[in-house]
């Protein structure tokens, strides 16, 4: 196991460099020039060619990017062009909002969405597989920003039982915490137990399909039993897998829950930064998220290990 682990992390290391490399050419290739940002309207083009030369953004491209991957490599993710702080430390500042709300999202999808998925394989053809997929169907083709404004409009607005934006920390107490992540996380679980259940649903009707669970029916066994234990039990590993995937469609639907619930966290911070023309603040949010989402992909790979004993690395 421990080898396994270890050759998985060296993996990640040339995955990381490549994105580091597509990051830097692409944010510094791109049309902007954030010391003209900084340095306002009014400045002239000689304090923007010294506010430039200041920053470094005067040196060649390639100098740039050695720099950058030298600090990276003892590492320092940069100092924030506009705010002039550590980005490591700007990103641990807002860590714990998108963390609370990529959990709170999480748990709800997987807790409302292996249940439907179950039940829509076991009454496949009926009313009830139509409704659930349906749903489905419905809830995974709205975007994040049109559900959240209408959660805001129902329930912090009309109904007035849930805060409309902003974020309380859970040193604060743990129900302000989970009122004020209640909507932005409805909006980004509906469209991810949308995806669960749909692969859920698939999965477990080609596992009900084997011969394994005609037996188990044939001894008298009962339909929670061949449901879960014989039928869930076999079509985990697909499901732990969609949940991975689910990862990268939640990264990318925090930036615009945040931006509509006001949560100050990653995503905040990345239209912030890009805003601005930040680039180190956008290079190591980037970095960041790519290095949990690929730490994520290895904990679902080593999990398959433990769900299904045949698989071997």
């Amino acid at each position: 196991m421990l080898r396994i682990v270890l050759r998985r992390l060296g993996a990640t290391i040339p995955v990381m460099l490549v994105v580091a490399v597509v990051v830097f050419l692409m944010l510094h290739l791109s049309a902007g020039d954030p010391a003209a940002i900084i340095a306002g309207d009014n400045a002239t083009e000689e304090d923007i060619a010294l506010l430039r030369k200041s920053l470094g953004l005067d040196r060649p491209l390639a100098e740039q990017f050695v720099q950058w991957i030298w600090q990276l490599a003892q590492g320092d993710l940069g100092v924030s062009i506009f705010n002039r702080v550590p980005v490591a430390t700007m990103i641990a500042q807002r860590m714990e909002p998108t963390i609370a709300l990529t959990v709170l999202t999480m748990t709800l999808a997987v807790s409302l969405a292996v249940p439907l998925g179950v039940l829509a394989a076991w009454r496949v053809g009926t009313w009830v597989d139509h409704t659930i997929m349906a749903l489905a169907v419905a809830a995974f083709s709205c975007p994040v920003f049109l559900i959240g404004y209408a959660l805001v409009q129902q329930f912090a607005r009309t109904w007035k039982v849930l805060p409309v934006q902003g974020y309380t920390p859970l040193s604060e107490g743990l129900v302000p915490f989970l009122l004020h992540l209640a909507l932005p996380a409805i909006s980004l679980g509906l469209i991810y137990t949308a995806l669960l259940a749909r692969m859920t649903r698939s999965t477990m009707l080609e596992v009900l399909g084997e011969d394994y669970i005609r037996t188990a029916r044939a001894k008298g066994l009962g339909v929670r039993q061949v449901l879960l234990q014989h039928g869930l039990r076999n079509a985990a590993v697909p499901i732990v897998t969609t949940i991975g995937l689910g990862i990268a469609l939640l990264i990318g639907g925090v930036v615009v829950a945040e931006s509509v619930f006001a949560i100050p966290g990653i995503g905040r911070l990345t239209v912030e930064a890009l805003q601005q023309r930040d680039y180190p603040v956008i290079q190591g949010v980037i970095l960041v998220s790519s290095l949990a989402y690929v730490l994520v992909n290895l904990l679902i790979d080593l999990s398959y290990l433990l769900l299904d004993p045949r698989i071997r690395y």
